[in-house]
């Protein structure tokens, strides 16, 4: 008899976590012993229909805003009390809070959290995100299971309270064969862009968010810039306006408002990274397995990384790794990618690491035997 498994998730727009999920949950609806079903908090998000085209079944609680919680509580437990899941995997920290709210009316319901980042600082998110990470390390006691997408944030968690013997790493999968190399599908955004076949282009792939810590890539740009003149800059993602609004100020006031592409976000990941020359991953904080730097290895795409979550772990020898909130050693790895491209950091050997230790098959296999509650170890 299939498992019946629920997943639950705050929403299911472009991120690290949601892309995540959705590469999870439709290798798992392939598997015969799960019945999956995605429930998000609110309606619509691009990720939506790569579900709806898989038959995987999707439900919205249509939560209207903050302060929508008998409602949106009342909308949950009556879809949880039709579908009786055996297992209910809360996503990232509100899902995860939510879930443990559900235990006393599913007592058999086996409940899962979610933790996808580290090291996030206390006053990031305000005084609501600091009660709700309280609350978070309070309840993590009554879970059944806590799966951790990093090292770096399962040794996070730990000094923070939470039982170590209750959780478990498993790290990110990444699809393989969406993201490979294809040299013409790189062009053509390439193209789309106005970037000529001899501009190197240096991207950074994520929302617009203080923790992906644009600054310091701009400023490594802007530092890059006063050395070289074919190299062009490119910020994929979206945010919170006023944030980005800050970006581009930044970025005129640098002086290099002509060399950064703003691409807001994409679905065609795979022929963005392919675009790249080289990718950069410059976050201060709050990563724990950065699925940008495994795609972008997975396309040939060599990575400067700042030293945060297990970002110097999946880059291993094959990419560089500085310390956060550095620009000037940035400047300087990517630099050095430039000057080394395709010798010491050959294209194959950086897609092989991830083919061997990343692959959405060993994320199913782990994965798998969490919600079954056995050991893969």
């Amino acid at each position: 008899m299939k498992k019946k498994v629920v997943f639950l998730i705050r929403d299911l727009n472009y991120g690290g976590a949601q892309r995540q999920l959705v590469t999870l949950v439709k290798a798992l609806h392939q598997e015969d012993c799960f019945d999956v079903t995605v429930l998000h908090f609110y309606s619509g998000g691009p990720l939506l229909k790569d579900l709806i085209d898989r038959g995987i079944p999707t439900i919205s609680l249509e939560k209207q805003q903050r302060w929508d919680v008998l409602g949106f509580f009342q909308r949950l437990f009556g879809h949880l009390k039709r579908i009786q899941p055996d297992v209910l995997h809360g996503y990232l920290g509100e899902s995860n809070i939510v879930s443990i709210f559900m235990k006393p009316f599913f007592p058999s319901t086996r409940i899962i959290w979610g933790i996808r980042g580290s090291n996030t600082p206390a006053g990031r998110y305000g005084w609501l995100g600091h009660l709700l990470s309280l609350l978070h390390t309070l309840l993590s006691s009554l879970t059944d299971l806590i799966v951790v997408n990093s090292h770096i944030g399962k040794a996070d968690c730990v000094k923070e309270g939470y039982a170590p013997d209750k959780m478990v790493v498993i790290s990110n999968g990444i699809d393989t064969e969406r993201f490979q190399p294809d040299s013409e599908a790189g062009a053509k955004v390439r193209s789309e862009w106005g970037i000529s076949e001899n501009t190197i282009l240096i991207g950074l792939v994520g929302r617009l968010s203080p923790m992906k810590d644009h600054p310091t890539f701009l400023q490594a740009a802007a530092l890059l810039s006063k050395e070289r003149e074919d190299v062009r800059f490119v910020c994929v993602g979206v945010g919170e306006e006023n944030y980005a609004k800050e970006l581009y100020q930044l970025a005129d006031d640098l002086g290099i408002s002509e060399k950064i592409l703003w691409a807001g976000g994409r679905s065609d990941m795979p022929a963005v990274f392919n675009a790249l020359n080289i990718a950069c991953s410059s976050s201060s904080d709050g990563e724990g397995f950065a699925n940008v730097v495994g795609e972008a290895m997975a396309c040939g795409i060599p990575c400067a990384v700042t030293d945060v979550g297990d970002s110097a772990w999946i880059v291993g020898d094959k990419g560089i790794v500085v310390p956060p909130k550095n620009p000037e050693a940035l400047k300087t790895a990517i630099d050095e990618l430039i000057e080394k491209a395709n010798v010491d950091y050959n294209p194959q050997e950086i897609r092989q690491l991830i083919v061997e230790q990343f692959s959405v098959r060993q994320l199913v296999i782990q994965t798998k035997a969490a919600l079954l509650g056995e050991s893969y170890v």
